[in-house]
């Protein structure tokens, strides 16, 4: 890569070391959910953090439990259910090994009840699976998937349903069966942004996660308006050039990172090149304003991103 001028004043800070002490993992016990149960065992092991298992047992769910059967009272349907989904806890909990943690079930709206255990555990990521069906806005990652996107204060780690059939990680199988390999193993990352106010930071946690694997890196920026390239070629040199005044100074990559300016959809062409580059994970910011919530991407961007990647999506609110 060739020299770096006009480096940001971020880029002379140096980069944080990451530390996740508490990773909370959010189950309905569904097929969708248990493609993400490898990576949050994979990942507490990894950094020697406690994993947090929570289900929130909601109304509808209670009354399609009961199988028919004629309960005394709504009372006696609710402790058979927290008993069920207390057991179902344990037998997940029975291939996690070595690996530290606390399970939760809670009664009422998921994300509230998550949320209580966000914050009163102090947790540093969330790991959740999405089903990615075609369609729109809720439709699309499913309502809890989109409330943890829209509403938490930490990082959020998506896994959709064509990462669970790529064989990186094993399916969660059975209690002789260990639900996590002994080591994560991370070896390209794709940082998609478009500049957006705190992308600096959003980058951090990239670049850290690459030290940390020392897995490739490829900063990428999409430009979906380039009518006007022929005639003014300045913003590609300078997306270019904020792409690598991103990168500190000091920091420790084992490769050198790759930056790259693409022109088209920005779901089609981030998707395009992490799937070329076999990207084990995608980096991207997301920024909570008002009840519509937006991210650094375009909401329906990140969505689509997310749906449709063959490996998890990392989004890290700013």
């Amino acid at each position: 890569m060739p020299p770096v001028e006009n480096k940001t004043a971020f880029a002379e800070q140096p980069v944080t070391a990451l530390s996740l002490k508490n990773i909370l993992f959010a189950t309905d016990f569904s097929a969708t959910s248990e493609a993400a149960l490898p990576y949050a065992t994979a990942i507490s092991r990894h950094f020697g953090s406690t994993l947090h298992v929570a289900h929130a047992l909601s109304d509808t769910s209670l009354l399609l439990m009961t199988g028919g059967v004629d309960y005394v009272s709504m009372g006696t349907l609710y402790e058979d259910a927290v008993a069920e989904a207390k057991d179902k806890l344990n037998h997940m909990a029975e291939g996690f090994d070595s690996i530290p943690y606390r399970t939760y079930v809670r009664h009422g709206q998921v994300w509230k009840n998550l949320s209580g255990i966000v914050s009163d555990t102090g947790i540093d990521l969330i790991v959740v699976g999405t089903h990615g069906r075609t369609g729109l806005g809720k439709l699309l990652l499913g309502s809890v998937a989109e409330d943890i996107l829209r509403h938490a204060p930490c990082p959020a780690l998506t896994v959709g349903p064509k990462v669970s059939g790529r064989d990186r990680l094993p399916a969660f199988r059975s209690k002789e069966h260990d639900v996590a390999p002994t080591e994560l193993e991370i070896r390209q990352i794709v940082f998609a942004t478009n500049f957006a106010k705190n992308s600096a930071l959003v980058a951090q946690t990239a670049i850290s996660l690459a030290e940390e694997f020392r897995a490739r890196l490829t900063l990428l920026h999409v430009m979906e308006d380039y009518t006007q390239l022929g005639t003014h070629p300045g913003p590609i040199e300078d997306g270019i050039r904020r792409l690598r005044d991103l990168i500190p100074l000091d920091a420790t990559l084992h490769y050198v990172p790759e930056t790259m300016l693409e022109f088209g959809s920005a779901n089609e062409r981030i998707l395009k090149v992490a799937l070329d580059r076999e990207a084990d994970l995608i980096v991207v910011g997301a920024r909570a304003n008002s009840e519509l919530g937006t991210t650094h991407l375009p909401w329906s961007t990140t969505h689509q991103v997310i749906a449709r990647a063959h490996c998890p999506v990392l989004t890290v609110r700013t």
